[in-house]
């Protein structure tokens, strides 16, 4: 085994069987994993019949031009049918679609009826600014019921969207506009958040700034803020949508059409756009969501609270529950306004299913104490999910026991931008969960963790995790640079698609992600994951959340240093013991999790970490902030004043609570 592979080191014992009723009532039992794996586009094909499609496919899958792939070639259908008409031509147009619940406090309840109407006057008005099929929409809005509708417009007319998150600033919303040649804009005059009106169309104002080709900007009234006019270009959305008709005959499209492309960052200063086509996408992202979080159309209440600016959003608020004909929940607002109960305040109302979150939104729940929780019916639910990052054992615990009542099952589900739908998942009825772990690959899913030159490890051992056969919901390139999506994605092990995560293999051959391999640390010649470092961390009944990086030095060639977040007992505890007392009993807890090696430098106690708006921790910030550089870009930060704050717990390279290792 090279030295490069990751070390596997952390253990997890406990183990959770589903639970007996919902076990008898899946939707999905273990045979699927014996049929995927005999006839993976049998498979896939019998998904993609759960869909309504104008005409037939005449090739499942088509590999031949590896790695650019083709998913039932020659088959057309039209996403927003699927997701609206076809449920109201079933009877179902008095189903609700969304609760959406403002976070001031006022709500809209749209049916899948209400929905049709408002998604065939959107298309029509963008048919009416001029936007054909193939033609490129930019969508920069908050969490309002009207940005689900403007994808679907789009989608109905085969305009492909990009969805550009709401907090990214007016340089990253111009250079996705002008990478993609969007020629129209859907925004907002503002959201509200935290409690008070955050406005969005200045930003949009001044990116079009150098966006001379965009000819019409669509604006919904959501806050009321006063905003900057361009006569002839900006259009009031109630003045232009309102006024149209609510009849509209989707047309068919390809089920290779673009559907939309979403930015993700990369290593260069030039976003890629990953492009998502239509029918293998909405097959994957309509069955994953329904196999995963066993959701009953007629009975569930499903809420995905995230941002629909990221791709959870896409394929797990809109396409994939849509798809199911669900009810599910949109919230526009943040976890804490106007109180730090808001979200099961929304669980208790609308009697809430299935919640999936990210784990940092659980661990700053956690930091909050269960009391909190503990003062709303919480006993809907019935089904928990993670996303967006791996969940430390001791989160999943949390998230399990004060938000599920110790008797929901935790789907703690590992997919990417790129994958487009759910990769590696337990399956709620089936699988027996291991907190912290992903389990194994879903059905028609091939994955593996290799070591660097491309061999699968044994199980016990660690190394890269690569998907080795293409996915329906995959990404077909990046927008306008298909040499970058061949080098970033199927270079590193070829003709295998890399992820760019680390991950290990338990003694059963589960899988446990391990975050970016850019977050692994080189220790002495031992490559160690931050993820089982931080596991290790929030595993200490005094730590709520902890974030760790690797910094140089000059005997380990790596150093670790952690930033923790204290519970209130923490807090409590470092007043009267001291900071450094506490930090010396978080040494030594992760050397007897983990091992000596795995022990940190440095630890240092505050009170926030940078956090992006989507919630991800900014680990590069804190890397040079360990290795005293100076800072790099903090525009995506909720609050870029939280770094000023930890620079001052680090004078001279140390800080109360923070004392390195002798």
């Amino acid at each position: 085994m090279s030295e490069e592979t990751l070390s596997n080191l952390l253990r997890e014992e406990r183990r959770f069987p589903p639970p007996p009723e919902l076990a008898a009532h899946a939707n999905v039992t273990a045979a699927a994993y014996e049929e995927a794996a005999a006839d993976p586009e049998a498979f896939w094909a019998a998904a993609a019949h759960r869909l309504d499609w104008a005409r037939p496919w005449t090739q499942v899958r088509d590999w031949s031009g590896a790695p650019f792939a083709r998913w039932f070639t020659g088959g057309r259908l039209n996403v927003a049918d699927n997701c609206v008409d076809r449920h109201v031509r079933a009877g179902l147009g008095d189903r609700v679609a969304f609760h959406w619940e403002g976070e001031p406090g006022d709500t809209r309840t749209l049916t899948y009826a209400d929905l049709k109407d408002q998604v065939c006057r959107a298309a029509n008005a963008l048919l009416s600014l001029g936007v054909q099929a193939g033609d490129r929409v930019a969508l920069y809005m908050p969490m309002i019921p009207e940005t689900v509708v403007a994808m679907l417009a789009c989608a109905r007319i085969g305009a492909p969207h990009t969805v550009v998150f709401g907090g990214f600033s007016a340089d990253a919303l111009r250079g996705r506009i002008l990478d993609c040649d969007a020629r129209v804009v859907v925004t907002a005059d503002g959201g509200y958040r935290k409690g008070a009106p955050s406005a969005l169309k200045p930003a949009v104002d001044e990116a079009l700034e150098g966006c001379p080709d965009v000819r019409s900007v669509l604006v919904v009234r959501r806050t009321g803020q006063d905003v900057g006019w361009t006569e002839g270009r900006d259009v009031w959305w109630h003045d232009l949508v309102d006024a149209q008709d609510p009849a509209h005959e989707a047309e068919a499209f390809d089920s290779e059409h673009p559907l939309y492309i979403m930015y993700t960052s990369g290593t260069t200063a030039r976003p890629k756009g990953i492009l998502h086509t239509t029918g293998g996408y909405l097959t994957q992202a309509a069955w994953t969501h329904w196999a995963v979080f066993d959701v009953k159309p007629d009975q569930d209440v499903y809420w995905t609270a995230a941002d629909i600016g990221w791709v959870t959003g896409h394929s797990y608020i809109v396409y994939g529950p849509l798809a199911n004909g669900v009810t599910s929940v949109l919230y526009e607002g943040t976890p804490d306004t106007p109180h730090q109960g808001r979200w099961w305040e929304i669980v208790e109302k609308y009697n809430v299913t299935t919640l999936y979150c990210a784990p940092t939104a659980i661990r700053t729940f956690m930091k909050w104490g269960d009391t909190i929780p503990g003062q709303y019916d919480l006993t809907s639910l019935r089904l928990l999910g993670s996303v967006g990052e791996p969940i430390n054992p001791e989160a999943w615990m949390w998230y399990r026991h004060a938000i599920g009542g110790d008797r929901c099952p935790v789907v703690d589900t590992w997919w990417q931008t790129e994958t487009g739908a759910q990769m590696i998942s337990p399956l709620p009825g089936v699988s027996t969960c291991k907190p912290g772990s992903a389990l194994r690959p879903l059905p028609g899913i091939a994955a593996e963790v290799v070591d660097d030159t491309g061999r699968p490890v044994p199980n016990g051992s660690g190394g890269y995790l690569v998907l080795t056969q293409p996915w329906p919901g995959m990404l077909r390139t990046i927008w306008g640079d298909e040499q970058r999506y061949i080098d970033t994605y199927w270079s590193r092990f070829p003709g295998w698609y890399f992820a760019g995560d680390g991950a290990k293999k338990d003694e059963d051959g589960d899988i446990w992600l391990l975050g970016r391999v850019d977050d692994v640390m080189n220790v002495s010649g031992h490559r160690i994951s931050t993820t089982e470092v931080e596991s290790a961390l929030v595993s200490h009944p005094l730590v709520a959340e902890a974030a760790v990086v690797g910094a140089t030095d000059a005997t380990t060639g790596q150093g670790i240093v952690a930033f923790v977040i204290l519970r209130a007992e923490g807090e409590k505890a470092a007043e009267e013991a001291g900071g450094d007392d506490v930090a010396r009993q978080l040494r030594a807890h992760v050397s007897k999790e983990i091992g000596p090696i795995a022990r940190p430098r440095q630890i240092l106690v505050v009170a926030e970490l940078p956090k992006t708006r989507s919630g991800k921790i900014m680990r590069r910030l804190l890397r040079d902030i360990a290795e005293h550089r100076d800072l790099g870009d903090v525009t995506t930060l909720t609050d870029s004043t939280v770094m000023d704050t930890i620079r001052e717990r680090l004078p001279g390279g140390s800080a109360g609570g923070g004392t390195e290792e002798e």
